[in-house]
């Protein structure tokens, strides 16, 4: 049927069959088009030159921070026993999309030895791949370092992945793994009031392992959150040959920081697939929640929505 089969892992392939995740991706071309392009660094003002054609880093690769969430892990980040808060983050901006608006709150351990999270806040204008189109190119990301949980808190996302398209709306959370390329536009973002155009939510980031459903124990076979309440994305592609060779750019977070290169085509091909390593989201009302109606209270973890395996 002229269609390229390529799997995505997001395990080991010796992986034992009952933790084992992998997805066949069938697309109308292959991913590895469209990469003789490599990555340079983000940011630096007019940021470094391609190494392959001596073309200057494009300007929306420029307009990106050096480092994933505006910290470096190496030199930030330091331990402080004094409690802390932090207040909301502000609603101001111009033309700031979701991988701009990303600010890391705070974080453990290293993406490169594959130990610890990240956790970081988002405030956004901005679509990153604006329906209307126009002359500035697209920006597309996928994170080499771990899986993301994303928390919208005001506004909802419209999230383009791979494997298709979600809607995020306040409320409900989605989880992006590892190794797939996605886009985030503001559902609403055409509201002629700026500050209701403004979207804010919180990202939760794992560097190893991935999500997953905690065991119930004594509790039973029933409560908290339900597998049949997850809801996955179904293909969508372009299939307008206009928009679909588009030149783009494509951003990797590798190592906390943030890696840039051009497309001649947008990344979205994938006509089906099956597996069951997927993005997908949960409406926390669909929750159960399980509490004590005698004396004190259970301890906060039974309204754990999703876990994952430290080490």
């Amino acid at each position: 049927c002229g269609l390229y089969a390529e799997q995505l892992s997001g395990t080991a392939f010796t992986a034992p069959r009952c933790e084992n995740r992998r997805t066949w991706l069938y697309r109308t071309r292959p991913s590895a088009s469209g990469t003789s392009s490599p990555f340079v660094p983000c940011g630096g003002g007019g940021g470094g030159r391609d190494v392959a054609t001596d073309e200057p880093t494009p300007a929306a690769a420029a307009a990106l921070p050096e480092t994933f969430g505006r910290a470096d892990w190496s030199g930030d980040m330091r331990l402080d026993p004094n409690p802390m808060r932090w207040g909301a983050t502000p609603l101001h901006g111009d033309g700031v999309n979701f991988l701009q608006g990303i600010r890391t709150l705070l974080g453990s351990g290293d993406p490169t030895c594959k130990s610890g999270i990240g956790i970081y806040v988002y405030a956004c204008d901005a679509d990153m791949s604006p329906s209307s189109g126009g002359t500035k190119m697209d920006t597309h990301m996928y994170n080499s370092d771990g899986d993301f949980l994303i928390v919208p808190q005001r506004m909802g996302l419209r999230i383009q992945t791979e494997m298709g398209l979600m809607n995020v709306m306040p409320g409900e959370v989605c989880v992006v793994p590892r190794g797939l390329v996605f886009a985030v536009n503001i559902i609403g973002n055409d509201e002629d009031d700026e500050e209701e155009r403004f979207a804010r939510g919180y990202i939760l980031e794992i560097f190893r392992g991935h999500f997953q459903l905690p065991e119930l124990g004594p509790i039973g076979s029933n409560g908290l959150a339900n597998v049949r309440d997850f809801l996955h994305p179904v293909a969508r592609y372009e299939t307008d040959k206009s928009k679909a060779d588009r030149p783009c750019i494509i951003v990797n977070k590798f190592g906390q920081r943030l890696f840039a290169r051009t497309s001649p085509h947008i990344p979205y091909n994938v006509v089906a697939w099956h597996g069951n390593y997927l993005p997908f989201k949960y409406d926390l009302r669909r929750f159960c929640a399980v509490n004590s109606v005698t004396y004190d209270h259970p301890d906060p973890s039974i309204y754990t929505v999703l876990t994952a395996r430290g080490g």
